[in-house]
């Protein structure tokens, strides 16, 4: 038996796979025990724990421990004259219209970085040997001195030659085995200090609260005879096992939101859709990536509560447009529409925890597309009163009822939506009328026809049982391992038989890592160079095909360069004539799982929906719409309105559109002729 599970903001999904099928269960999270709230799923599911052979894991822990600051106390070692990197940071502003904007305070103060005697240049020549006969006592004075839980080594160069780094940690290990020493070199080897320093110290800050998290969680596993194995989600949408995990915790910030797209991917393939966009918009955020060919792009970008993190992360787009986003009124008058949320707890007014402010679910409660005897998540009753006192205050303050005011506030998210997918596609040289849209969470099919069209979309995929797309997604995702460097390669006559070597020495340095962890022997490689022309700062990613990768060419990556410097730029022919550079390798190695069933028919034991027609509120009017269970669509395009209802989630159907089921069990929306 093999069984996923994924917290979210607001829900623990499960995910069960085993001789007689799939099978789910949905819980409430419990934020303040993450680790309580897998183990309410696993006993919701009816699992004996002695009875699974494979778990897989995804969690917002390590995201958490960063955005509250409740990680270890750590210190920062790095080259002497570099103490203030983390202080000095890049010189941009993330909102550069606020006078009193001040960027979050780094991880490690100042106090607590301390300058090693060394210098590595950037082609890996000791310009001064470090001598730890002479400057390791010092380092393990102050450290001692200092009471700290975790050691950041992020010594300069280090990427082109670690000996510096590897021998300063192998000599505190020796001294101090109490004390957590993480490298730069072991998280990621690439340049630009900042954000290696930067990254070093997310991973080094997080590892001892997610080793923390998972050693109870193996606890609770032992304690109840399970004998299986336990993987972790990483961010870059593979996963890896959990004693894995511990070794680089960076890799874990955003585990949660790389399975749905993941469990997007596997389920929309199965109809055929290989370029999509996904759109997951659960209980507090909405997130959006643009997948090409079956691939979601992988991002070195990412940022965690403003800092850096050089690893590659699935290219996600986040913003606050969750179904517990707040609806309120700035200081200007304006109505807002997130990214405030009343949180799991406690949550939405219509949950009938205490919540008195309105909020996305309660405007779509209120507009009739949730309807009141609705059950979310097929259990949780829905207070209908409660979600409409919580509008009366500000819709008689604006003037409007409560049905004008919900639906308002509903077009507005939307509209934040639709800027953050042309963040990932029109920004990026994508025009998403190419692209299907495929929503999960709880939430997301309740917004996603408005969303295609405003994007002129005329597809829309929503996998059954959607709102548990994330933790099946842990069970559909590969094992991966990525490995990158820093060697800038220029594109002349023997570039080639370089790329070809550092290449081969970064696949065999990854598959001993897999074979280490017995990972299996059907294996697929991907390749991305980071590259530019020769003078310019920055560089793009270009991915490589299979064929270019294991034979490269220098024509062959040239021509990828300039197509991909077109696609972004429109220009790539008029530097043709320009030299071209590689800055960085990127490989990544994935074995895939076992075959993975559909979602398409589970969840529905007991569940029924009343048809007939409801009264919803939609595009400013009051309309009627046909309320039936959504497995009841077959395959006849059946125009809306219409009000869906599984067990996980509700897709709204509005007047325009039409939705048909097929033999994947997705529901497949359509735009309908004018």
């Amino acid at each position: 038996m093999k069984v996923g599970v994924e917290i979210g903001g607001t829900f623990t999904d499960l995910v069960r796979i085993d001789a007689r099928g799939l099978s789910i269960a949905k819980v409430p999270s419990t934020p303040a025990q993450p680790d309580t709230g897998v183990f309410h799923a696993i006993e919701a599911g009816g699992i004996s724990l002695a009875d699974m052979t494979e778990l897989a894991h995804g969690s917002t822990v390590a995201t958490n421990a960063v955005l509250e600051r409740k990680g270890t106390r750590l210190a920062l070692l790095v080259t002497e004259g570099f103490r203030d990197l983390l202080e000095l940071r890049r010189q941009d502003r993330e909102r550069i219209f606020d006078i009193f904007y001040a960027k979050p305070a780094p991880l490690v103060a100042r106090r607590d970085a301390f300058e090693v005697p060394e210098r590595m240049l950037a082609d890996g020549t000791p310009e001064r040997v470090l001598e730890l006969e002479v400057a390791g006592p010092v380092i393990e004075a102050q450290l001692r001195e200092g009471g700290y839980g975790a050691v950041a080594i992020c010594l300069l160069n280090s990427f082109a030659n670690p000996a510096h780094e590897h021998g300063l940690a192998a000599w505190l290990r020796a001294r101090m085995p109490e004390l957590r020493v993480t490298c730069s070199v072991d998280v990621t080897r690439e340049f630009r200090e900042y954000e290696r320093a930067s990254t070093t110290s997310l991973s080094a800050y997080v590892q001892p609260v997610l080793d923390a998290y998972l050693t109870r969680i193996e606890a609770r596993l032992a304690e109840g005879g399970f004998s299986g194995t336990f993987s972790m989600m990483q961010s870059n949408g593979g996963r890896v096992p959990a004693a894995a995990i511990r070794l680089n915790a960076g890799s874990a910030l955003l585990s949660g939101p790389a399975a749905g797209v993941t469990g997007a991917i596997r389920q929309a393939g199965l109809s055929g859709f290989r370029d999509i966009v996904t759109l997951d918009i659960g209980g507090t955020s909405a997130d959006v990536c643009l997948i090409q060919d079956g691939r979601p792009e992988l991002t070195r970008e990412a940022k965690v509560d403003t800092l850096p993190v050089l690893m590659p992360m699935v290219d996600i787009t986040t913003i606050g447009a969750g179904g517990g986003s707040l609806i309120w009124r700035d200081e200007g008058g304006l109505l807002r529409a997130g990214p405030r949320s009343a949180g799991a707890v406690p949550g939405p007014a219509c949950y009938g925890r205490g919540g008195t402010q309105p909020t996305l679910t309660d405007a779509h409660l209120v507009c009739g597309r949730i309807q009141p005897d609705a059950k979310l998540a097929g259990a949780m009753p829905l207070d209908a009163a409660a979600a409409r006192a919580a509008f009366a205050p500000l819709a008689a303050e604006l003037g409007m009822s409560a049905e004008e005011l919900a639906d308002s506030a509903v077009r507005i998210a939307v509209a934040n939506i639709v800027s953050a997918i042309r963040l990932v596609s029109t920004r990026r040289g994508r025009d998403p009328r190419d692209y299907a849209l495929v929503p999960y969470g709880g939430a997301g099919p309740l917004h996603a026809a408005a969303v295609a069209e405003a994007l002129a979309m005329d597809t829309v995929v929503v996998p059954p049982n959607a709102g548990v797309i994330s933790a099946y997604g842990l069970l559909a995702a590969d094992h991966s391992l990525h490995d990158s460097l820093t060697r800038r390669t220029r594109l002349d006559e023997g570039a080639a038989e370089s790329v070809s070597l550092t290449l081969a020495t970064m696949r065999d340095g990854l598959a001993a890592r897999a074979d280490g962890m017995e990972l299996g022997p059907d294996r697929r490689w991907d390749v991305t160079l980071e590259m530019r022309f020769v003078g310019q700062a920055f560089e793009i990613p270009v991915p490589l095909t299979p064929a270019l990768a294991e034979a490269p060419t220098v024509e062959g990556l040239r021509t990828a360069f300039e197509e991909a410097y077109g696609r972004i730029y429109r220009h790539g022919a008029v530097m043709a004539g320009r030299m071209a550079e590689i800055v960085s390798y990127r490989v990544g190695l994935h074995v895939p799982p076992e075959a993975v069933p559909s979602l398409a028919g589970i969840g529905g034991d007991g569940f029924s929906v009343p048809e007939g027609a409801v009264e919803v509120y939609d595009e400013g009017r009051p309309q009627r719409a046909f309320r039936m269970a959504r497995s009841a669509v077959g395959g006849v395009p059946r125009p809306g309105p219409l009000v869906l209802e599984d067990v996980t989630a509700t897709t709204f159907v509005p007047s325009g559109w039409t939705a048909t089921s097929d033999e994947a069990g997705n529901l497949i929306l359509r735009k309908a002729a004018p």
